[in-house]
């Protein structure tokens, strides 16, 4: 039996919270600008040029990547901001997880009340393709919500049994 690999990068979409937090940054930095070169002058334009790189760096993390990696059982699941920096937000076997289902799958919802935290991991506009799964997290019985497409679905059924995966 070869080795299974499969990896899927889904884009978040912007919130309304993201899209209100870009615009009072924006609006903020316009104003610090404008105060620090009239009344600044000379040292107002160094002040301008590191609000302006502030407020850049700051617009970098509403622009947001989950990368799954599936091998051999394991899923990690990366952030990737402003497609340049990386961060590892979650890594664990499949076989390990107590559920997997589909988001809005009623039957099974009660299975995920003893979650003590919940991490979104997916575009944040839920379809047909978003599913659940119950794991341990950071010591900590964790709901996670994730995207995988038909091919990341087919490597997970590979692993977990019948009991634990629940495909619509």
């Amino acid at each position: 039996m070869g080795d299974v690999f499969k990896e899927q990068i889904i884009k978040r979409k912007p919130s309304v919270r993201d899209i209100a937090l870009r615009a009072l940054i924006v609006v903020v930095t316009v104003i610090i600008v404008i105060v620090a070169l009239i009344m600044l002058a000379s040292i107002g334009v160094l002040i301008a040029f590191a609000i302006g790189f502030g407020a850049y760096y700051l617009m970098s993390f509403f622009n947001v990547e989950y990368e799954y990696i599936f091998t051999n059982g394991d899923l990690d699941i990366d952030v990737i901001y402003s497609k340049s920096r990386r961060k590892r937000l979650f890594s664990g076997n499949v076989k390990s997880f107590d559920i997997m289902c589909h988001l809005e799958d009623k039957m099974r919802i009660g299975e995920f009340s003893g979650a003590q935290a919940m991490l979104d991991y997916s575009s944040g506009t839920p379809s047909e393709n978003t599913y659940a799964f119950l794991a341990l997290h950071n010591g900590k019985r964790t709901k996670i919500i994730i995207e995988p497409n038909e091919k990341m679905l087919k490597a997970f059924s590979g692993v977990m049994s019948r009991q634990k995966l629940f495909v619509k």
